[in-house]
């Protein structure tokens, strides 16, 4: 298999165990020599004690030394509970079996990493490990064996701004290996040199074969900063007869499926909401059956934090199902089902919360009940983020050979990122991740020709059939169409002719004409299940209708959600009696 897996070395006495797989995701701490050895494993049905330090690893070995000082008021939990380590940095857990135990970094530290800059904050605690009768296809979690007299977690010293950027990617989603290669060619090379402080993907890391996770962990750690990960629907071990043991492969890899972190006075939580229901029916037969849904063990932690948190604090929500989606808010497989109980939990505090899993980009603004189009200061802001592959590596080749990869509302394939000003206020930008893909919006006319017509030209460019010359007497019957790509309700569009006055767009739901077509006439290389979606993006208005015949400079001018100003344009030729 192509993962490492590694084992967590920790000084013993005689007949202690050795904790293996996902649990050597914590940093490896060091056990007194004289500590007496561990306690057998507890029954499955009990909660067993964990208790640590956490401590400043000034010797920088990894483990424990003896001028390596605990760090006190540091945030440690089960996934549950939350506590603070004392003075001496010592803290003290319940822990169920199959539970991880994890750090929560503060502002001012940083978490060990790994050869690919994957951070290690958790040790997991599962006896047995994943049951063998179970027949996963991929790995999951060897038997950690008895918890040792002491879990530790080393962090290292080192400042952080209260200015900085996180890039956010979801549902990169390979199938193959020659998809990853396109993650890679793509979003990972367009990621490189980076300043940002971290980055994480938010979920379907792969695409169902989770045997590809050691290679993508190569190729994201290149990006050169520490990178974070939460599972999607298809990192689930589909074999998993129900959600406890879904997760296998992913914890072995990744260590907790859901934790938090701060950084710059931010704190970030990184939630699970894929709840996974059973095998798929039906043939073929893939995927499984799961709803969004948090769970009332995260609602805890997530309470657990906040009580720790002052209420100033900017909070940031990573998932991957989103809250609500504009493709279907009531479909328990498309949106947040327990949603309400999380807003209620941010309510008061700045927050900002961000998922994938629809591959449409789209902003919300909801109320605490969940509900869309809420206004003013109290409405919590839900980004719907562009999927980094886009239309799952749909679409023609471009001359490199990858798919054009378009996304279902028409934004191309791309990320992210997250800036953050003071450690209070934020914003986030699109970046696409093709060379050919470098604006920020799509502006065509939509005369003529309708979706459904345009496969029957096959010798006729898109560029054509959206753009001009135009007859003069189909002006009037003409619309301008722009796909702002990360537009959403507060923001703006309106376009000039010329140095004409600025006429205001309005923002329809509707397919982006231009991405259907593009569908339509590229089925051989497009997946089964895609087609153009309602695009909660997407501009119009009717040509001036006195507009006459020449050559006329069109200028769209934007605002976009933050109210910050984009600005494009295409010459529109206008023909004579016809074109």
């Amino acid at each position: 298999m192509s993962e490492r897996i590694t084992l967590t070395r920790r000084a013993t006495m005689a007949g202690a165990a050795t904790l293996a797989g996902a649990a050597a995701l914590a940093p490896r701490a060091a056990r007194p020599e004289d500590a007496p050895a561990a306690p057998a494993a507890p029954a499955a049905s009990a909660a067993a004690e964990v208790t640590g330090i956490v401590y400043e690893d000034r010797s920088g070995q990894g483990r424990r030394g003896p001028g390596d000082p605990g760090l006190p008021d540091v945030l440690v939990s089960n996934g549950r509970e939350v506590v603070r380590t004392g003075p001496d940095g010592r803290y003290r857990l319940p822990v169920s079996e199959g539970a991880a135990v994890f750090v929560i970094k503060p502002t001012g530290f940083a978490l060990p990493l790994d050869a690919d800059n994957l951070p290690r904050f958790a040790t997991l605690h599962q006896p047995a490990g994943t049951p063998p009768e179970l027949n996963l296809r991929y790995p999951g979690i060897a038997p950690t064996g008895p918890l040792p007299a002491s879990v530790d977690f080393g962090l290292t010293r080192r400042p952080e701004s209260p200015d900085f950027e996180v890039l956010l990617f979801t549902d990169p989603q390979p199938e193959s290996q020659a998809e990853l290669s396109f993650v890679r060619d793509t979003a990972v090379a367009r990621a490189l040199g980076t300043g940002a402080a971290f980055g994480m993907t938010t979920g379907d890391v792969l695409f169902d074969d989770l045997s590809l996770y050691g290679r993508q962990n190569r190729i994201i750690g290149r990006i050169g900063i520490p990178w974070f990960h939460l599972g999607g629907n298809h990192d689930l071990n589909l074999e998993a007869p129900d959600a406890r043991h879904s997760r296998e492969t992913f914890k072995r890899v990744y260590g907790a499926s859901s934790y938090a972190l701060n950084h710059g006075g931010v704190l970030f939580l990184m939630l699970d909401n894929v709840h996974y229901l059973g095998a798929a029916t039906g043939t073929p037969a893939r995927g499984g059956r799961y709803e969004g849904r948090i769970g009332e063990q995260q609602l805890a932690f997530v309470a657990n934090v906040l009580r720790e948190t002052p209420p100033d604090r900017l909070v940031v929500v990573a998932m991957h199902i989103p809250l609500v989606t504009d493709l279907g808010s009531d479909d328990p497989a498309l949106s947040t089902l327990d949603r309400a109980a999380l807003l209620g939990l941010l309510a008061g505090r700045p927050a900002l919360s961000v998922a994938g899993h629809t591959h449409t980009t789209e902003h919300h603004y909801l109320d605490p009940a969940g509900r869309r189009g809420a206004e003013g200061e109290g409405a919590h802001h839900h980004h719907v983020l562009t999927a980094v592959s886009g239309s799952w590596w749909s679409g023609p080749p471009d001359r490199r050979g990858i798919a054009t990869a378009d996304s279902r509302d028409g934004t191309p394939h791309g990320y992210h990122v997250l800036s953050i000003t003071d450690g209070r206020r934020y914003t986030t930008r699109y970046v696409p991740a093709s060379d050919d893909a470098g604006r920020q919006m799509r502006i065509v006319l939509e005369s003529q020709f309708h979706a459904d017509d345009l496969a029957r030209l096959p010798d006729t460019r898109l560029a054509d059939l959206f753009g001009s010359p135009i007859p003069a007497e189909s002006v009037a019957s003409t619309n301008l169409v722009v796909n702002l790509f990360d537009g959403g309700p507060r923001s703006r569009v309106g376009f000039r002719v010329g140095s004409g006055p600025l006429r205001p767009m309005t923002r329809v739901r509707r397919p982006d004409p231009f991405v259907a077509a593009l569908y339509a006439r590229n089925g051989a290389t497009r997946k089964a299940w895609v087609k153009a979606e309602p695009c909660s993006h997407l501009w119009t208005a009717r040509l001036p209708p006195d507009l006459g015949p020449g050559t006329h400079r069109v200028t769209v001018e934007a605002a976009d959600e933050y109210g910050r100003p984009h600005r494009d344009g295409l010459v529109l030729e206008v023909a004579e009696g016809g074109a």
